[in-house]
């Protein structure tokens, strides 16, 4: 049975598609079969993000509307990464309930089911966390974006979920060592969620072309994500070690 996680965060613009695209090829890459649920209907952008907008032909509108069943919406993105794709407008009521049909459909066919969900805690966060086992938690390391993620926190618990992780995305190394930005262990003091990964702040995902990172701190870092979800907890990748030694000296003075 394949797991259910939501990935959510506080407020937009944290990175939480970015990351639900880069950790599901990450786990794809070693073995695991993933696929990617966009429930953010009205602002979708997972197919442009995972390069394959020009492949959709249904999506999940199409499925409730009784166009086609929950399988012909499947894009592979890679042999074992795919995409169950929304659209833009979308006026239909889309419950809870629905989401789980859609998931039971497809869950036979993959080790992991992620939920691309609307930033907040309106209704699109709500629907996607019925249907959820799991979830994961994006933020950056800063006041707003934890104030924001902790607000989710205390809705999830009405939800009951086996397991809440966090991610920081977004981490500058140089920052961090100075103690301009909040550290992992600071950041899990305040939400009081284990964090899973760390993912620097690394241009190398802005100039992607789609979710294939080239070799990289970011792509490295995911790896090391996708490796503590599987196992619950795990080695986080150290954003600061870019920037020690003589070498980092020089590149904190150019940041």
């Amino acid at each position: 049975m394949a797991r259910k996680i939501l990935v959510t965060s506080g407020k937009g613009g944290v990175g939480k598609t970015s990351v639900c695209a880069h950790l599901g090829y990450a786990l794809s890459s070693v073995g695991e079969r993933v696929a990617v649920f966009d429930l953010d209907f009205g602002l979708n952008n997972l197919d442009v993000v995972m390069g394959v907008e020009s492949k959709v032909v249904y999506d999940i509108k199409d499925v409730l509307d009784g166009k086609c069943r929950v399988k012909q919406t499947i894009i592979e993105c890679t042999p074992r990464l795919a995409l169950i794709p929304s659209r833009h407008t979308f006026d239909g009521q889309v419950t809870g309930q629905n989401i789980k049909l859609l998931a039971e459909g497809v869950s036979s066919r993959f080790d992991y089911l992620f939920y691309d969900c609307p930033a907040g805690v309106e209704g699109g966060f709500h629907r996607a966390a019925c249907a959820a086992d799991e979830a994961i938690l994006v933020v950056t390391p800063t006041i707003t974006s934890l104030r924001d993620g902790d607000k989710v926190l205390s809705l999830l618990k009405n939800y009951k979920l086996k397991n809440v992780y966090a991610i920081v995305n977004r981490v500058r190394g140089d920052l961090l060592l100075s103690g301009k930005t909040a550290s992992v262990s600071e950041i899990e003091s305040v939400l009081k969620i284990p964090v899973i990964g760390c993912i620097p702040d690394d241009d190398k995902v802005m100039l992607s072309n789609g979710f294939i990172l080239e070799n990289g701190r970011a792509k490295n870092a995911f790896r090391l994500t996708a490796k503590a979800l599987r196992r619950g907890q795990g080695k986080l990748f150290d954003p600061t070690l870019y920037y020690r030694g003589a070498v980092g000296l020089i590149r904190r003075a150019f940041r």
